[in-house]
């Protein structure tokens, strides 16, 4: 058991097995309770096999799915943000706000990073 944590006590394989199981439940709460992230998987459901019909390199395809992956990620992070600050309270705190935009502002990053990358590499 860590001396941390009384939580982190599993290892190995029952270790890679638990992080697994929980990870799953992870995405299945986020597109079942967060439509943000059911957006960011449809757009995800066209543009990575678009990917598989450019006349790219295999290096420039692989970012261009990397990008889109990378918006994930960052929704995942941004509902499991406003879970935590709504779990704290549902009281409006100029603070609770500022965590929420901040998470928003790095989605819509994402995003950019998503359409200028595509831009670059599509119209180059």
């Amino acid at each position: 058991m860590s001396e941390y944590s009384p939580l982190k006590g599993k290892t190995g394989f029952k270790r890679i097995f638990n992080a697994t199981s929980y990870s799953i439940a992870g995405f299945k709460a986020a597109f079942q309770h967060e439509a943000a992230f059911r957006q960011i998987i449809y757009i995800n459901l066209v543009l990575i096999p678009v990917t598989f019909f450019l006349n790219v390199s295999r290096s420039e395809q692989a970012i261009l799915i990397a990008v889109c992956l990378l918006a994930i990620i960052v929704e995942l992070f941004n509902s499991a943000l406003e879970a935590i600050v709504d779990r704290v309270s549902l009281e409006r705190h100029p603070l609770s706000k500022n965590a929420k935009d901040m998470g928003s502002a790095a989605q819509f990053v994402a995003l950019s990073i998503i359409a200028i990358t595509w831009a670059l590499i599509l119209l180059a």
